[in-house]
């Protein structure tokens, strides 16, 4: 694991005598007393930080170099601050010691003094201490205490509510979200630092404020945001941007519950009020300090009416409308083009927070979201910012009575279409189906309508998507789907060989001199195979279960069977179909399910030629078909031609052993009168001829060119399944007879062509000879063969009427004492 240096090292700190370790201690704290630290300093910490860590035991350092470290903190270069922080942490405080949380220390914030703080807290106790020390900073003046600490005083607040949200009683909750009104609503407007207006006199007096501008250079008419610029920004308004920040996690972790009807109603007035009076008035002020208002978006005065927590929820929705004005305007920079678009994401999704707490914003709020839709619909860029945008009208459509059919065309049908290929979509658009699976299912119908379009993310990327489709995939399976997204699954490494080809043929050449081509990219530029690859990329199920020419379509992309990606996403489709199965069997009746057998047997031949995959999906099949049969055994009477097709098909036992192995088991034992009425002496006698053929065929002759003996469990369930079969019919008795001791002589001679081990042989010889022997006596062969459903499943502890629950209560009776 360590290189062999490294273990010396570690071995030397572990060893390390007290006596050095004090006198190490000593020689640091005379180190840290210059006023310049140099690469000595660095180079003892590092030393010190390895001895504390590389034992299990804490270690406690003297109090004056604690002292030093601490003071570190807040030194101007990081490289010290994260090496005192990280010998502070191995030197945490024993339980029962009182954290050193006090003001000195909070006043130091930095990034690395808040994870000292955090590790430090052992306790809900402390946690609550610490946030009680943090919101008395948060109230001081910026006089009190030094310019940058504020700064530090929420991130570390939001990072602790996020472990314990109870930690913060009513009057310090109340106590945040007037700060966070202030912050938001109320920065200065003007550039921190000022800036010069040029000319001959440029001293300090000549600095004038300038005003914050927008993204797009214009000087900025409204109050301040994330996404106004300037040269320098004043405290108040990196507490914006920090409140901002902190704003969503607050609402849901303080705003979710309503208390009382009176109060919604109550609220649901006020909000009225407020939507007629918007921008009448400019008397509504901060509490803390007078900062300008603004003169495009200034509230009513009633808002100072509403309780702490409705100020914030109106003072965040006309926060988030400003922002969504911003994003409107070309910005000068790339990145500021990408900050648009992450503030829009986060905008929605607080606007979205806000009207699940008051319904009665939603009117307010639908109109800014619809104007933005139809703005970023058309434009792609933008996928990742309609996701919240897809999460509002979820939530909010229905009651303000707006069509939401374009939203979807674009969410589950541009979206996987052009931007498979987008790992971060997909990632976000799976999470949205996730945790939005109920209510789409109630509210969005049409969303099983595009499952070919979203299997797209599948096909892509299967490794990285395939847990969300096991989530996913019940919710696709219908009654009026399960038959096309059976196929659609089967097909899926089709789809993504299509998928790759799809984005080659938009980047290569259509033809490269010199040079050889792929066929299948050829393929599928050429028209006259263009209506495959077209019913591969479809968007929307209800075209069709499948196509014809399934064979050809796998011809030509035979060259597709190594590409890794296609591989990949072979590996998922077998997890899925069990998926499926489990799923079908739930929602689907007796003659869906004997499509889907029909199906099964139909596939089993027309799977794109990958050897471990056709393996794979046929023993898929195998598990599945038994256990239809199982839960419905007159599945095998409706299917019984298919399946003797199938049977009587020797070619299947070489190319489809498991399956084939399986269908013939499901024929022996379900194909009975006690399981069908409808069962006849006919259809079991045909059954028969046509098992015996296929068993008489193999064990006289060698396997074809190319192929291996089939395994004895096909030969023992095909003599099995005859035995069955004659048990129901005794006129078939003699000829199973003939067969089985025709075997035995055969055998004697030795080695046979069709069975290359003789531990193999000995084993079918010995199952022949107990199915003869049982089918002496047909009476006996019948119960042995197929026994009734009480000997499979007996009950005998339970059953009153035999000895052995009064034997089960004696024994009970003498092992346990009284």
């Amino acid at each position: 694991m360590y290189s062999h240096g490294s273990e010396s090292l570690i071995k030397q700190a572990r060893e390390i005598q007290e006596s050095e370790l004090q006198k190490f201690y000593s020689r640091l704290v005379k180190l840290l007393q210059g006023k310049e630290l140099g690469h000595d300093a660095v180079d003892s910490l590092q030393r010190l930080h390895l001895i504390l860590s590389a034992t299990k035991y804490t270690r406690t350092l003297p109090l004056e170099l604690q002292k030093k470290l601490v003071a570190l903190l807040s030194s101007p270069a990081e490289q010290l601050q994260v090496l005192s922080s990280a010998v502070l942490i191995e030197t945490l405080p024993l339980s029962g010691q009182q954290p050193n949380n006090n003001q000195e220390n909070i006043s130091q914030l930095n990034s690395h003094a808040t994870g000292l703080l955090l590790s430090q807290a052992g306790s809900k106790a402390d946690l609550s201490f610490l946030c009680t020390q943090l919101l008395r900073n948060l109230e001081s003046r910026p006089s009190e205490g030094p310019a940058h600490s504020l700064m530090y005083t929420l991130p570390i607040l939001n990072n602790i509510l996020t472990h314990s949200p109870d930690c913060l009683n009513e009057d310090q909750m109340t106590l945040v979200s007037k700060k966070l009104v202030d912050w938001l609503r109320y920065a200065s407007i003007m550039q921190g630092g000022g800036a010069s207006s040029g000319g001959f006199f440029t001293g300090p007096r000549s600095r004038q404020p300038v005003p914050i501008a927008e993204l797009d250079g214009t000087v900025s008419g409204d109050f301040f945001t994330v996404l106004c610029v300037g040269q320098g920004f004043t405290e108040d308004q990196w507490m914006n941007v920090y409140s901002f920040s902190m704003l969503r996690h607050w609402l849901l972790t303080y705003h979710s519950s309503c208390s009382t009807t009176g109060e919604a109603a109550n609220r649901l007035q006020l909000s009225l009020s407020l939507s007629h009076s918007h921008s009448f008035s400019n008397d509504d002020r901060s509490e803390v300090d007078g900062s300008v208002v603004s003169m495009v978006s200034a509230t009513s005065s009633s808002s100072r009416l509403l309780p702490p927590k409705e100020r914030l929820r109106e003072k965040a929705f006309q926060y988030c409308q400003r922002l969504i004005e911003q994003s409107d305007r070309k910005a000068h920079k790339k990145t500021d083009t990408e900050l648009q678009k992450m503030c829009l994401v986060e905008a929605v999704c607080i606007l979205d927070c806000v009207c699940v707490e008051d319904v009665s914003l939603v009117y307010r709020t639908f109109p800014c979201i619809k104007a933005l839709f139809g703005r970023l619909s058309s434009d792609l860029s933008y996928a990742r910012v309609l996701l919240p945008v897809a999460q509002f009208y979820l939530n909010h459509g229905e009651m303000a009575a707006v069509d939401c059919e374009s939203v979807w065309k674009v969410v589950f049908g541009r979206f996987p279409a052009e931007l498979f290929n987008d790992p971060f979509l997909a990632h976000e658009l799976l999470r949205f189906l996730r945790l939005n699976q109920e209510s789409i299912e109630l509210r969005v119908p049409q969303y099983l309508r595009y499952f070919p379009n979203l299997l797209k993310f599948l096909a892509w990327d299967s490794p990285a998507v395939v847990n969300d489709f096991v989530d996913l995939l019940p919710s696709m399976v219908t009654a009026g789907t399960a038959v096309e997204l059976l196929h659609t699954l089967l097909d899926l490494p089709c789809l993504s060989a299509t998928l790759v080809l799809q984005l080659r043929s938009t980047c290569l050449p259509i033809s490269e001199p010199g040079g050889r081509g792929l066929m299948s990219l050829d393929a599928f530029r050429n028209p006259s195979f263009r209506g495959l690859f077209l019913f591969l990329l479809r968007g929307e199920a209800g075209s069709g279960d499948t196509i014809d020419r399934l064979s050809t379509l796998h011809e030509l992309l035979s060259e597709a069977v190594d590409w890794p990606r296609v591989i990949h996403c072979a590996r998922t489709v077998p997890v899925l179909l069990h998926v499926f199965f489990n799923t079908v069997i739930t929602v689907a009746d007796e003659k869906l399910l004997a499509h889907l057998i029909l199906v099964m047997l139909e596939r089993s031949s027309l799977l794109i030629n990958i050897p471990a995959y056709i393996k794979e999906i046929h023993r898929v099949f195998s598990c599945h078909l038994l256990r239809l049969c199982k839960l419905h055994p007159s599945l095998v009477m409706n299917q019984s031609h298919e399946m003797l097709e199938f049977a009587g098909s020797t070619a299947n036992v070489y190319s489809k052993e498991e399956l084939y192995t399986h269908v013939v088991w499901v024929l022996g034992e379900y194909l009975s009168v006690s399981c069908d009425s409808r069962c006849s002496v006919s259809l079991i006698t045909s059954c028969f001829e046509a098992l015996e053929a296929v068993l008489f065929e193999i064990t006289s002759s060698a396997p074809p060119p190319g192929s291996v003996c089939p395994a004895p469990k096909v030969i023992n369930t095909l003599m099995s399944a005859l035995a069955k079969l004659a048990s129901r019919s005794h006129d078939l008795i003699p000829r199973v007879s003939l067969f089985l001791s025709k075997l035995r002589t055969v055998t004697r001679g030795g080695s046979v062509a069709w069975c290359s081990d003789e531990e193999d042989l000995i084993a079918i010889v010995t199952r022949g000879e107990e199915l003869w022997s049982l089918l002496k006596a047909p009476g006996v062969a019948q119960s042995v063969l197929t026994p009734p459903p009480h000997v499979i499943t007996p009950q005998w502890h339970r059953d009153t009427n035999v000895a052995l629950p009064l034997q089960l209560r004696a024994l009970t009776s003498l092992t346990h004492s009284q």
